[in-house]
């Protein structure tokens, strides 16, 4: 599998704008090009900025995928709203995943839903060097495992050629990001992993997520 993870910067105010167009129109229609959007999320730290996490079976299906999405008539006719709403979208991380995951069964919500699920995630992005993948597993996984946090998924970049440069990604980097997933937000709780910080090139970014009311992740 191929993820993208997309951080949208909003013009002020109009991150709900946008995220009643994407859920009305954007979902069902790019998953009808074989793409799969996973997780539609707010960030309570940044108001003016949707995140959003979407996957494609390998690198040529994205490509076909995105062709089609975006040359086709729902995008066409929604466009203009949608990028009225934007400041900037090539906040996008290209990833693949480390290990197998089978994401939860749940059922998306129906067009028109409203209500969010209570849960929270946390995507933490970490800039490495080659290899620190094993390391994670090995050194981190235990230790967040004992402590009530595992790992929903682990990500990390993908440095295939972008073969959809109409949509630029984040290139020049390598980063691994693993989310893990609250019941609420009350449940969260951060797990010092010291271990870690002298195979870090970067400070960590700790991205919080409350999902949306049809968000596939819940």
């Amino acid at each position: 599998m191929i993820y993208e993870l997309r951080q949208y910067t909003m013009r002020p105010g109009h991150r709900d704008t946008l995220i009643d167009l994407f859920e009305r129109e954007f979902i069902e229609t790019q998953e009808a090009t074989g793409m799969r959007v996973a997780g539609s999320f707010r960030n309570p730290d940044a108001p003016d900025t949707f995140p959003w996490l979407r996957a494609f079976p390998d690198m040529p299906a994205r490509k076909a995928a995105l062709e089609a999405f975006y040359g086709g008539p729902v995008w066409l006719a929604n466009r203009d709203a949608a990028n009225a709403t934007l400041i900037d979208s090539d906040d996008v991380l290209l990833l693949h995943p480390v290990g197998a995951w089978d994401p939860p069964a749940w059922e998306r919500p129906p067009v028109g839903a409203a209500e969010p699920p209570p849960s929270l995630y946390i995507a933490t992005i970490y800039h490495v060097e080659d290899g620190f993948a094993e390391f994670f597993a090995s050194e981190a996984v235990p230790v967040l495992a004992e402590a009530g946090v595992p790992p929903i998924i682990r990500l990390e970049t993908e440095h295939a050629e972008n073969t959809y440069p109409r949509l630029p990604v984040r290139t020049g980097e390598n980063v691994f990001v693993w989310f893990a997933r609250f019941d609420t937000p009350e449940d969260e709780r951060e797990v010092d992993l010291p271990m870690l910080k002298p195979y870090l090139t970067a400070a960590p970014q700790r991205i919080r997520l409350r999902p949306t009311a049809r968000s596939a992740m819940r």
